[in-house]
């Protein structure tokens, strides 16, 4: 199975999370601050880091930053917090945060963003700032809507041929660009009711609307539901 290094401050949080995944079978390493994360990730690269937003002295965020400019960002790194405001999470994504978990963290929902984040492959997440000096002059990114580059059969589904957009572009932005169209997608089938998305995707009401806005897609109008 894998190992995976927990940084939380709070012991119970740290407790909960090294016995249900040890009970999957993973190798847990639950620390409680970011300079005992700093000497685990020097040892050795973890299949996955679950690192929390808020700690004393260092922060998750300034450690993520801290990885990312040293070249140590080679794992997926999945941050948790029970107060963190949208910005803050866009703020993670864009630095090379996999995915967000919002505390107290669902059992279910946590295995689920395990399961998934391990299945992605290792990928050096270049520091933000030398992607953007050695960026090529900008091209527009392709931008896949459900009416016009994607070609549906009669059954609705999507014909394969989409796929090759997403096999040219770095794997974050091929997942967003995939996200937004499904959830889209979701928004037109579903008659624009969140509550048909939420119970569908398996995702909370909070959190739908928190992915939602990250990936920019509109929801004003279905504010009457909230």
């Amino acid at each position: 199975m894998a190992s995976i290094l927990v940084v939380d401050d709070e012991m119970g949080i740290r407790e909960l999370l090294n016995e249900i995944l040890t009970d999957e079978g993973h190798t847990v390493y639950a620390v409680e601050s970011a300079m005992q994360a700093r000497t685990i990730r020097e040892q050795m690269r973890p299949d996955l880091v679950l690192l929390d937003i808020w700690m004393p002295d260092v922060d998750g965020i300034s450690l993520l930053k801290e990885w990312s400019k040293t070249g140590q960002l080679t794992m997926p790194v999945v941050m948790m917090s029970g107060h963190a405001t949208i910005d803050t999470a866009v703020e993670a994504t864009r630095i090379g945060a996999l995915n967000f978990l919002e505390k107290p963290i669902a059992l279910q929902k946590l295995l689920k963003t395990v399961r998934k984040a391990l299945e992605s492959s290792p990928k050096h997440v270049e520091p933000v700032e030398d992607r953007v000096a050695t960026a090529s002059p900008p091209n527009p990114s392709p931008k896949i809507t459900i009416n016009e580059q994607a070609p549906q059969t009669q059954d609705g589904e999507y014909i394969s041929g989409i796929a090759k957009t997403y096999f040219d572009l770095p794997l974050r932005e091929a997942r967003d660009l995939f996200e937004k169209a499904y959830f889209e997608h979701q928004m037109i089938i579903m008659g624009g009711s969140m509550t048909k998305i939420s119970e569908y995707t398996g995702l909370e009401r909070t959190h739908l609307y928190r992915k939602l806005k990250i990936l920019g897609i509109d929801t004003s109008r279905n504010k009457a539901e909230q």
